[in-house]
């Protein structure tokens, strides 16, 4: 079973123009990095379940019970705290949109403190932990938490994965990104992210003039090296990735991904798209797509392939996470072939 860790929030989408003022009207999704990689995986028919914590209310119950209806096994969320995270975020925008507004202060997630969870049972039948790089951005706490729980999983021969979202908004507390998460990384399997990822978490450095290229081929000779590099610091790595994604005029999209695994550099197919629908989401269908390949035992090329197709048909659904199923993202990636 992959057991994914994380806040589940909820995402208000107040378009820019005030009309949800005038409508009275404001969209809202299910969302959270890692409830996202709940959701895709069950989807995919990969045992999935989901830790958060949450306030014991009406409407946390119904957001527990919404994830049950999508098979993810939501029996080890704990209910405590008072809030519920929040944040806004207009739909088509990216996360790292400086117009993105956090509202998860004094959550129940955010009050995590370490030596209050009982990893025995939170553990239980998982061999695979999921995390993201979102949590320990919140405060010094929920780092420590998020150190307990790998040092609980490493020590129950858990496999490990994390993605290295990087919100510059959550880190507020007075710690850096490579203050805190290369402690986290050390104990992972799976290194997800891009090279500016790298670079803000894990002290990898990027080099500078490679905005100025911008030629996939030398993007993808850096992952290499990053990769390399990662594996180096991080001897327990055994998979790194890194997704390239760049805006194209007119509000297009430009992406691909590379996978570094048994010594060599693999990498995917390049999508573009004149226009998408929303971005939220999209590295998340990409962190879930590598953990159903390699779950599910497929190799390297083919793992990467699915992650991908997976990722890039996210950017045209309006939602947190994806609700395409294994047989329509392969047969995108024949479409995309041919």
């Amino acid at each position: 079973m992959v057991l994914s860790f994380g806040e589940l929030l909820l995402r208000i989408c107040p378009d820019g123009e005030g009309e949800w003022l005038r409508e009275n009207a404001l969209s809202c999704y299910v969302g959270g990095a890692e409830a996202n990689v709940a959701t895709a995986l069950a989807l995919w028919g990969i045992p999935s379940a989901y830790f958060t914590v949450l306030p014991d209310n009406m409407m946390s119950h119904q957001l527990a019970g919404y994830l049950g209806e999508r098979n993810i096994d939501t029996s080890r969320v704990i209910y405590q705290g008072k809030r519920l995270g929040l944040y806004f975020l207009p739909k088509g925008k990216d996360l790292k949109n400086a117009g993105v507004i956090y509202d998860r202060e004094h959550s129940s997630f955010w009050e995590l403190q370490p030596g209050t969870i009982d990893w025995d049972k939170v553990f239980r039948g998982v061999t695979w932990l999921h995390f993201t790089a979102i949590s320990p951005a919140l405060n010094a706490g929920v780092a420590a938490v998020c150190e307990e729980a790998l040092q609980a999983a490493s020590a129950r021969k858990i496999t490990i994965s994390v993605d290295l979202n990087y919100r510059a908004k959550l880190w507020q507390y007075g710690a850096a990104p490579v203050d805190i998460m290369p402690g986290l990384a050390q104990y992972c399997d799976i290194v997800m992210g891009n090279l500016w990822a790298a670079e803000k978490m894990l002290g990898i450095p990027v080099d500078a003039s490679l905005l100025d290229k911008s030629v996939k081929e030398e993007y993808l000779s850096h992952a290499e090296k990053t990769s390399e590099e990662v594996m180096r610091k991080f001897p327990r790595a055994k998979l790194v990735a890194n997704t390239f994604r760049f805006d194209t005029d007119g509000g297009g999209i430009q992406y691909y991904t590379s996978l570094y695994a048994g010594g060599r550099l693999y990498h995917s197919m390049e999508y573009r798209a004149e226009k998408i629908v929303d971005k939220v989401g999209s590295g998340d269908c990409f962190m879930a797509g590598l953990i159903y390949g390699q779950y599910s035992g497929h190799g390297f090329q083919e793992t990467l392939e699915f992650a991908t197709a997976a990722a890039f048909q996210k950017l045209f659904i309006a939602n947190d996470a994806t609700n395409q199923r294994v047989g329509e993202i392969e047969k995108s990636i024949i479409a995309y072939e041919r």
